[in-house]
This record gives C-alpha cells, structure tokens and sequence, in this order.
C-alpha cells in the first residue's frame, strides 16, 4: 500500500455530500428483494409481471421497490405500449453488484 501523508488525505477527501451521497446510495443495495431484483436486471431487461414470476413474489412488491430503485437512479424504464420494462441505469450498477458478488465469494473461501 502506498505511503500517504494524513495531509494528502485531507486533501483528496471527497466533500460531505458526495460522501452522503455514497451512503445512501449503499443503502439501497443493502436490501435483498432489490439486489434479487439487480441480479436478474443485470441478466435482461424485464417487467414487473416477469420480475414477480421470476422472482415468486407480488407484482406490488416488485413495483415497490423498483420505485425505490429507480429513485436512486439505479434502475430506468421503458415504455413499449401499455408495458413498462426495466433495466440497469447503466455499467456501474452491474460493476458494483458484481464487485460484491466476488467480494463475498472470497470471503467464503
């Protein structure tokens, strides 16, 4: 690991509210239905219907928290007539989620 100065530090760090921001991002992934939800939006795009069959839960339930999601600016959709589908936002979002993946399965090992 490099050598860093405690002044350098200080000097690199990221202001308050990038730093919030960060958290509170984290936080979404901090819930298992949305990282279920992540890891088949990272597979194709879907919709609710095919989340909830998928996933074997309510459609409401997925909508809840694609909502959430979606606000955290994780996830877009897409509308094709009365259908609303959804994906990842964009690359980071897999690249976290799979960052993850392989943190935890190295830990395991």
């Amino acid at each position: 690991m490099e050598n860093i100065t405690d002044e350098k530090i200080s000097e690199i760090m990221p202001d308050e509210n990038v730093l919030y921001d960060v958290a509170e991002l984290l936080k979404v992934f901090g819930d298992q239905t949305r990282i279920r939800i992540i890891f088949v939006l990272v597979q194709k795009e879907m919709c609710v219907y095919e989340i909830a069959n998928l996933l074997e839960m309510t459609q409401s339930a997925i909508s809840h928290q694609l909502r959430v999601l979606k606000q955290a600016r994780l996830v877009k959709a897409r509308r094709s007539g009365k259908t609303i589908f959804y994906s990842l936002c964009d690359a980071h979002v897999q690249k976290i989620f799979y960052c993850a993946m392989e943190h935890v399965k190295e830990q395991k090992s």
